[in-house]
């Protein structure tokens, strides 16, 4: 390491008598280097001078900068527009979602008061049939209760009669209902 420092300290301290070397020395070396520029400047550019040369370059690179500057100037304002049109479109999107959303829910309550209001139909028609079905059964039940009280009726009865009608009281009834029947034969004949 110390030899590579020592190799640029060494560069500074050429002898500058009898051989071809590097100036270092800042203050001699500056108007010699103008002097030669200038020089090949005019030799070169016959009669172009050095200040409309510079004038020239400055112009181009200032025309460039102010050309990049308005091309970043038009590049901006179409970003903000986009920007803007990309807000609005935010906008009217959340908008769009909160009126779906409140649709939403409204559509959510009525469907619930429709499946309610059904519900309730269902269980009416529900309490209806389970009346009907009560009130058939009850009828079946009270026809039940009546044939068997008729029939109870009747076998007491026939009880009755049998115990009651001897052979010849019944020979008579026969009699008198065939004498009957013979009446109302001749009457219609």
């Amino acid at each position: 390491m110390k030899n590579v420092t020592d190799s640029f300290v060494s560069l500074g301290h050429w002898p500058s008598a009898g051989s071809f070397g590097f100036n270092t020395d800042i203050l001699a070396t500056n108007p010699i280097n103008l002097s030669v520029v200038l020089g090949v400047l005019i030799f070169f550019g016959k009669g172009v001078c050095a200040g409309c040369l510079l004038n020239d370059l400055l112009d181009n690179r200032k025309n460039r900068i102010l050309t990049t500057i308005r091309n970043s100037e038009e590049l901006r304002e179409g970003a903000i527009e986009q920007l803007e049109k990309a807000r609005d479109r935010l906008r009217k999107m959340e908008i769009e979602a909160d009126q779906f959303r409140v649709n939403g829910y409204s559509e959510i309550e009525q469907e619930k008061l429709n499946l309610i209001n059904s519900t309730y139909k269902i269980l009416e028609q529900l309490e209806n049939y389970k009346n009907e079905t009560i009130y058939f059964e009850q009828q079946k039940a009270l026809n039940q209760v009546r044939l068997r009280v008729f029939q109870q009726a009747l076998q007491g009865a026939l009880g009755a009669l049998n115990s009651c009608l001897t052979n010849e009281l019944h020979l008579r009834t026969i009699s008198a209902n065939i004498g009957m029947f013979e009446a109302m034969k001749e009457i219609t004949d």
